[in-house]
C-alpha cells in the first residue's frame, strides 16, 4: 500500500508539473492480476483498484492499517469499470456488471474479487474511509440508479449525475460516491467550480478514447494549476482545492468524497471572475 501526504496550499504554489502529478495523480491503477492501494492521509482515504484475471484477489489490511482485516474500522465503496465480475463478502457473492456499485460496511471480514472472464476482466475501483458504525452490504445496479440531468449543450457541459452512496440512497457513515456521464459534444465538468472545506474528494476518469485526455484543474481559486489525466487515472482534491476538468471529448468519471458531513450540496461556490 502506497502512502501519500497532501501538500498545503503554500507549498502547492511552488510545485512544478512532475511534483503536482506525484502528489495529486494516481496513474498506475488497474494492473491485471494486482491489487493497488493508496493511503491518502487527507481524511485517511484509501483509493485503489483490483483487477482479477485467472484467479480471485483478496483485499488485505496490510501493515499500514494496523487492523486484523481491511474493513475492521472502515467502509468501502466499489464500482466496476470493466467486464463482468463478482465480489464475495463473508461468503455472500454479489455480481457486478459495468458501472454497478457495491457498498461494503464496517466489520466485513473476508472480501474476495473475481472476474468471469480473464480475457475481459472486471476493473474494480474502490474508495474507503474510516467508519464509526456498521451499515449492511448493499448492491446498486447501474440501471436502477436515478440520474439528475445537468448542464446544457451551449455550455458544453450536458451531463447525467448518478448519486449511489449518499443519505437518500445506500446508507454509509461518511462515504458519498457516484458517477457522472458527459453527453457527446460536452467536455466540461463541475464548472463553475467549488471547494468544500469540510471534506476531500477524488475523481477517477474513465471511458476516454485512447488518444483523449482531460485537463483536470486543481488549486485554490486564485492559484490554479492543471494535470493531464488519461482514462483509468484518479485526481486527488484536498478540501482547499477546486476540482474541475475539460476533456478533448466526452468521458465519464467516478466522484467520491468523505469528511465531516455527507450533504451533497455542502460546497463553497467560486464565481468565474474569481478564478485565476
Amino acid at each position: 500500500m502506497e502512502t501519500r501526504y497532501a501538500p498545503d496550499p503554500v507549498r502547492f504554489e511552488r510545485m512544478n508539473t512532475a511534483e503536482i502529478r506525484q502528489h495529486f495523480l494516481i496513474d498506475d491503477l488497474f494492473a491485471p492480476g494486482q491489487v493497488k492501494l493508496v493511503y491518502w492521509h487527507t481524511d485517511r482515504m484509501i483509493i485503489g483498484s483490483i483487477t482479477p484475471t485467472t484467479a480471485p484477489l483478496t483485499l488485505e489490511a496490510g501493515q499500514e492499517l494496523r487492523a486484523n482485516y481491511f474493513a475492521e474500522r472502515r467502509e468501502i465503496g466499489v464500482i466496476n469499470l470493466g467486464g463482468e465480475g463478482q465480489i464475495k463478502v463473508d461468503g455472500v457473492t454479489y455480481s457486478l456488471a459495468k458501472k454497478d456499485t457495491l457498498y461494503i460496511g464496517r466489520g466485513s471480514r473476508e472480501i474476495e474479487f473475481s472476474s468471469l472472464a480473464a480475457a475481459n476482466p472486471a476493473r474494480f475501483y474502490l474508495v474507503s474511509l474510516p467508519a464509526h458504525q456498521a451499515y449492511p452490504v448493499q448492491l446498486a445496479k447501474a440501471e436502477t440508479v436515478e440520474a439528475a440531468a445537468l448542464g446544457s449543450p451551449a455550455e458544453a457541459n450536458q451531463r447525467k449525475l448518478y448519486k449511489v452512496i449518499h443519505p437518500e440512497g445506500i446508507q454509509s457513515c461518511q462515504l458519498v460516491m457516484g458517477f457522472t456521464e458527459l453527453a457527446e459534444g460536452s467536455i466540461w465538468n463541475t464548472m463553475p467550480a467549488h471547494t468544500h472545506e469540510r471534506r476531500s474528494e477524488v475523481y477517477l476518469y474513465f471511458d476516454l478514447a485512447p488518444d483523449a485526455v482531460v485537463f483536470h484543474l486543481l488549486g485554490q481559486p486564485a492559484e490554479t494549476r492543471h494535470i493531464v489525466v488519461r482514462s483509468g487515472q484518479a485526481a486527488l482534491s484536498p478540501s482547499w482545492s477546486i476540482h474541475s476538468g475539460a476533456g478533448t471529448r466526452n468521458y465519464t468519471f467516478v466522484w467520491a468524497m468523505g469528511g465531516e458531513n455527507q450533504a451533497f450540496s455542502d460546497m463553497d461556490g467560486v464565481k468565474m471572475e474569481e478564478l485565476l
